[in-house]
């Protein structure tokens, strides 16, 4: 499947609609269905400003920033984006070209979620079947081709 690995810079104490703005940027995606989330605070760095920013103990608190990443369909960023634009929150992104997909044994599990699975082979899903007859698995909801 091909989409965009969709990257939002926050500070760690940002907040938005009293929540903080990585929390409300995690729910707000899982709200329009994507697959999946991560939030990952920063142990340094440095923006425009060029100071450098270390998770130390007497460092000020919310001054690290907190990165989170969402691997999505061009229209799952493009709502995402969209939104965060409509709220008013000030984030840094970057958005780049992915290719994705599930390989190895856990690719037999549907994934689940309030989405489609777009782009999921979905040959005997919902149907029922105990067998599926298209690759013999034992799962109704084989996702195998």
């Amino acid at each position: 499947m091909d989409g965009s690995f969709l990257r939002l810079y926050v500070h760690e104490n940002d907040r938005l609609h009293g929540q903080l703005a990585w929390e409300w940027l995690l729910k707000q995606a899982n709200g329009l269905g994507v697959r999946g989330g991560s939030a990952f605070r920063a142990v340094a760095g440095f923006g425009r400003h060029h100071v450098l920013h270390e998770e130390r103990f007497f460092e000020l608190a919310g001054t690290v920033t907190v990165e989170v990443e969402f691997i999505v369909t061009d229209d799952e960023a493009r709502q995402l984006l969209e939104l965060v634009a409509r709220e008013g929150l000030r984030v840094f992104y970057a958005r780049t070209p992915a290719h994705f997909g599930v390989i190895g044994a856990s690719a037999r599990r549907w994934p689940r979620g309030n989405h489609s699975g777009e782009g999921l082979d979905r040959h005997c899903l919902d149907k029922g079947e105990h067998r599926c007859a298209r690759c013999e698995c034992e799962r109704a909801s084989c996702i195998r081709g």
